[in-house]
């Protein structure tokens, strides 16, 4: 019979972990997705036409998957905790300078930084995440990953609240990143140390320090394509919902707006009983399940090319994706002969590669089709991750 005690004593060990991790993915998607709303106030602020906007706006990404690399080599010295709490501080701090930009480099540098800071806590709270999960001894990475989601959608109110009442970015930024970081650092202090990997792999390098070549190794190129899939269809989504409603669908502006909505409520529903779900059932019961629910009902809305369709469409889709990148985050992290730390890195570098990659990707084939031919690549591509969560090994994880 099962130690009844074990489970109220896992819980009570990882209590403050486990919130302390739940409050910075929280903080993580609030000040980023607070900044949307202030963007053409920005835009003019810096004197910027359109085009280089777009080149501006290239600084965070790129930040972040530059980060992303160096973290690999830090986070198996540094830890998860001290990253999370150092990273932290230059976030909250770096947030600011973006609204003081007044010219193209300065813009691009502003956001290079912010977004370098939001790359390495992204990696560093998730590697935490493994370790809590581990200690748990259940599935907790979708519940964080909510929180995330939670935490976006209160940024953005957040913005279109701060450009309503004239408040600048700069001051918008400062009013929440400075209760943000004093909460943040105050439950950081309580997070877990890594742990959770062999001590000594097979050749007598330990786990903790990972050889390069291991870090490109066939596993964590696998979890990084389902990453990379799963985050293009979610950038795409992100920039081309409300232009596919209001132009080839002819839907009002209001209508417009609801594509994306859509998908992002029913994937923090999905994401919030994602735990449930994957402590119940297997990884290869859940996910090709629900990707293969997005990409019927996409493909459903694109043909039928309706608005009520079309945001029906986004919401499977929603569904589709929600677990998706929690899950590889957790597969990675529980890869043999490499630090949680470094696998996540790679499979989330893939992951960001793909989200830069997918309006572009999806604007260049509109352009030579049009943008219902080009959305259609969104379908094969959850088709893909559906076949992929399916059959990969190191997703065959027990309930």
């Amino acid at each position: 019979m099962p130690d009844l005690a074990v489970e109220p004593r896992a819980a009570l060990q990882v209590r403050w972990p486990r919130a302390a991790t739940v409050a910075v993915f929280f903080i993580h998607g609030l000040l980023f997705a607070s900044w949307t709303a202030h963007i053409p106030q920005v835009k003019e602020h810096a004197g910027l036409t359109v085009g280089a906007l777009g080149l501006a706006l290239l600084g965070a990404p790129a930040g972040s998957v530059s980060a992303m690399l160096v973290s690999a080599k830090l986070l198996p010295g540094l830890g998860s905790r001290r990253m999370v709490r150092g990273c932290l501080v230059g976030y909250c701090a770096a947030g600011p300078l973006v609204g003081l930009a007044g010219s193209l480099p300065t813009l691009f540098a502003a956001l290079f930084a912010w977004g370098a800071f939001q790359g390495s806590l992204d990696v560093s709270m998730n590697t935490q995440a493994v370790a809590v999960e581990r200690a748990r001894g259940r599935p907790l990475m979708s519940g964080f990953h909510a929180c995330w989601s939670i935490g976006t959608f209160a940024g953005a109110a957040a913005g279109v609240a701060g450009v309503a009442i004239g408040m600048s970015l700069s001051v918008q930024l400062l009013l929440l990143g400075v209760p943000a970081l004093v909460i943040g650092q105050a439950l950081s202090a309580r997070m877990l140390p890594d742990s959770g990997h062999p001590a000594e792999t097979t050749d007598g390098t330990t786990a903790g320090q990972p050889r390069p070549a291991r870090r490109f190794s066939r596993a964590v190129l696998i979890l990084g394509a389902i990453a990379f899939a799963s985050m293009l269809c979610e950038g795409a989504s992100a920039d081309w919902a409300s232009v596919y409603l209001r132009g080839p669908v002819h839907a009002g502006a209001a209508v417009a707006g609801l594509g994306y909505t859509a998908y992002s409520l029913t994937m923090v529903i999905a994401r919030l009983s994602g735990n449930r779900l994957l402590g119940r059932f297997t990884v290869p019961s859940v996910l090709p399940v629900l990707a293969a629910v997005a990409c019927a009902g996409f493909t459903a809305g694109l043909a039928v090319g309706t608005g009520a369709a079309a945001i029906a469409g986004f919401a499977c889709l929603g569904i589709g994706l929600a677990l998706v990148v929690p899950t590889v985050n957790s597969a990675a992290g529980r890869l043999p002969g490499l630090s949680p730390g470094a696998a996540i890195v790679a499979v989330s570098t893939c992951g960001w590669l793909g989200f830069v990659c997918g309006p572009p990707l999806i604007g260049a084939l509109a352009s030579a089709t049009s943008l219902p031919l080009a959305l259609g690549v969104v379908p094969v591509l959850v088709a893909f991750i559906a076949l992929a969560t399916a059959l990969t090994p190191q997703l065959r994880t027990g309930r």
